[in-house]
Parts: C-alpha cells; sequence; structure tokens
C-alpha cells in the first residue's frame, strides 16, 4: 500500500496523543518506533517505506504541536553522511545496531576521511588497515575531524592494499571512537574554537564485523558518504531570507544609517542569487525523493559557500568599525557546528572554511565539469600507478 500524505498526518497525530513531548527521549524513541524518524527508511529502521517528499508533512505536524527533535545539528554526520551510508552498505545486524541511536542522537558520529596529504585527493589517504584473524589493526592519522572529541563512533576510510591503483586498495569501517589507541586532539581554529580535530589512530583493532561494503571497495561506499554530505552541507530546507541573507537583509532594515547605494546594490544581487539557490534545493530535493544524491549536490554546496562568504563580507562592510569586534575568543570544543554563528564577526571568519569542509570548491568545480556539464575530464598520470608507488 502506498502511504499518503493523509496517512502520514493520521500517524503523526496518533504518535502525538499517544506520548508526551515532555519526555525527550522517550518521544523520540518513540517516532523512531513508529516509522517517522526518516518516512523513506525501510520499516523497522525508522521508516515506512514511503516517498522522501513525505517527510516534511511528518515534520510540520510535530513542529506545530512543539514537539522535541533530535538536536539535528548537533548529529549531522551521523544523519546526514553515517546514516545513508549504513542503509547502502550495511548488513541487517549493522542497521538495527546503529540507526536507532544515531538518529535519537544517543551516538554521536564523525567522519575519518582527511588526512594531512589526503584532503581534495581522498583516494591517496595513507591511514593503513592490516588484517589479523578477524580484526584489522589500523595506523595512521585524520584531520579536519569535525565533533571527533564528542563522537561514539565514526565512518573511516583506510588503506588496505598498497599494491594497487589508489582507488581500488581502500576499504571502509565503523570506528569505535573509545577504542584503545585512538587519540583527538583539538585544533583551534580562526574564530577562536576547537570545532575540528585531528585523530591519531595507533594499533586500533576493528572487528571485520565493522566493515562497510567489500574489502577493497573503500571508493564506492565512500562516494556515497560524499555525495550525501554535499548534499547535507547546501541542500537542507530553508525558508525565504533564511540563513545569511536573512541576517544582512534584518540588519539593512534595521539601520538605516548604514546604509550606502553600493551596499544596497550588492545586497539585492546577493538576495537574489540566494533565493535562486534556495529554489535549487528545492528541486534537488524534490529529485531526491526519487533516488540517491548525484553530483548535483556539488553544485548546491559550492553555491552556497560562495553565498555564504560574500554575505558575511557584506555585513562586515555594513558595520564598519562595528564588525571589527569580536565577542569572545575563548578556546572552546562546541558539541555542534553553527554556520552562523554569534555575530558579525564570528560569521565572517567561520564561513571561510565552507569552501574547504565538505570538498574544496575547487575539486567541486571539476566535480561539476566533468560529471554534470560532461566537459573533458583533466589529465590524470597516476590513475594507473600502484598507491605505492605514488610519490609522496
Amino acid at each position: 500500500m502506498t502511504l499518503t500524505a493523509d496517512d502520514l498526518r493520521e500517524r503523526t497525530r496518533k504518535l502525538l496523543d499517544e506520548h508526551d513531548t515532555a519526555d525527550r527521549s522517550a518521544f523520540l524513541q518513540a517516532r523512531f518506533d513508529a516509522g517517522l524518524a526518516w518516512v523513506h527508511f525501510p520499516e523497522g529502521l525508522g521508516g515506512l517505506d514511503a516517498p522522501r517528499a513525505l517527510q516534511s508533512v511528518v515534520d510540520a505536524e510535530l513542529a506545530a504541536a512543539g514537539a522535541p527533535d533530535n538536536d539535528p545539528r548537533r548529529i549531522g554526520i551521523g544523519l546526514g553522511m553515517a546514516a545513508p551510508t549504513i542503509l547502502k552498505f550495511g548488513n541487517d545486524e549493522q542497521r538495527k545496531r546503529y540507526l536507532r541511536p544515531l538518529w535519537i542522537g544517543e551516538e554521536v558520529w564523525c567522519q575519518l576521511f582527511s588526512e594531512p596529504g589526503a584532503g581534495s585527493d581522498l583516494a591517496a589517504l595513507g591511514t593503513r588497515a592490516v588484517r589479523e584473524g578477524e580484526d584489522w589493526v589500523v595506523t595512521g592519522q585524520k584531520v579536519w575531524t569535525s565533533s571527533a572529541h564528542t563522537a561514539r563512533f565514526a565512518i573511516l576510510v583506510t588503506r588496505t592494499d598498497p599494491d594497487v591503483p589508489k582507488h581500488q586498495g581502500m576499504t571502509y569501517f565503523i570506528c569505535d571512537m573509545h577504542a584503545p589507541g585512538v587519540e583527538v586532539r583539538p585544533l583551534r581554529q580562526i574564530t577562536g574554537e576547537a570545532e575540528f580535530n585531528e585523530v591519531f589512530l595507533t594499533g586500533v583493532r576493528i572487528p571485520d564485523a565493522n566493515r562497510l561494503g567489500e574489502v577493497g571497495e573503500g571508493w564506492k561506499v565512500a562516494q556515497t558518504t560524499l555525495m550525501n554530505e554535499r548534499v547535507a552541507i547546501g541542500g537542507h530546507a530553508i525558508p525565504r531570507e533564511g540563513g545569511m541573507i536573512g541576517i544582512a537583509a534584518k540588519l539593512w532594515r534595521e539601520r538605516p544609517e548604514l546604509r550606502t547605494p553600493e551596499l544596497h546594490d550588492r545586497l539585492l544581487r546577493l538576495w537574489v542569487r540566494s533565493e535562486g539557490v534556495r529554489l535549487a534545493g528545492t528541486r534537488l530535493r524534490q529529485q531526491l525523493a526519487a533516488g540517491s544524491p548525484g553530483p548535483e549536490g556539488s553544485g548546491m554546496k559550492l553555491a552556497f559557500s560562495t553565498l555564504n562568504q560574500e554575505i558575511s563580507g557584506l555585513e562586515l562592510e555594513l558595520l564598519g568599525e562595528e564588525g571589527l569586534r569580536y565577542d569572545d575568543w575563548t578556546m572552546r570544543r562546541p558539541d555542534k557546528v553553527d554556520f552562523t554563528g554569534r555575530e558579525a564577526g564570528y560569521r565572517y571568519l567561520r564561513a571561510k572554511g565552507n569552501s574547504i569542509e565538505g570538498g574544496t570548491s575547487e575539486v567541486l568545480r571539476n566535480i561539476i565539469s566533468e560529471r554534470v556539464l560532461g566537459l573533458p575530464s583533466e589529465p590524470r598520470v597516476d590513475k594507473d600507478v600502484a598507491w605505492k608507488d605514488l610519490p609522496r
């Protein structure tokens, strides 16, 4: 039976009638068990095998009732990257073990992908995983890891075969961040915070049962994660004048003494571009309802990064000397990613990272040119060279 919007409203209202929203944890557990967590997931895993587009019906009903959510900014990596990867490549046992506590927010996830020598060229990564019986022993270093200091688990890509070309010798694991040999160190950012971390893995033992996908197919699994990551960053739903442009527009309306004709022209251009990107995001989510994310998500993430940097720069110029003030440079390790932040100075500095995290803007432009526009790819001289023979 195909579920309709009315069916979802009825199920949501039943959930609200039968469960107390004041008990946040119990309510979220009941919501997951009712299949109203992510309706497009299978039954028994927080979903109803319903069209993805119907999730908005559930969310609207719950929001109108003042029901608690699962604090998606705190668990964004789990929701946007780990969950779709586990759903696609995990076995039944892995799905049942990880998806429920992930969605409820009982277990925070992080992403162990980038390395000091493998950021934009992720396939060059060198963190080694060597098989020992039923375990893999992992040694290496990861960097720019959001939420590693609060994470219970990580999605991890490793090098398991150095004798084949770099894209072929990778394997993907679920890593226990509390396992012996895992060390997390803060990386202080220009904002003063240490939202990111570097993670050292020294002889970390990971059971083969925690592998996602086949041995040597880590690149294939990672592509699912990366495509979902870019949609999660750049393709989320926002209302008109939501996000950065809403902050700048509000300042413009409330502080007429700051206005100049040149800044007015720039604000209008950025407003139109922001609205265009917002509508494109709506279209992208409609396409997602029919399948998995594709390279189009790279375009959304690129637009998100560019706009955030330009709008935060405009806001700083509009404020003049006021914009140079910074409220607090205290070293802290936040438990959630906040792109819009506290004040104009924070937003301006934090936005600089948008063109790096989730895929650099340079790499995203290559993806768009090759996979969306069909332009010739850049020459790659290392495509058929064994990883161990690559210059480093």
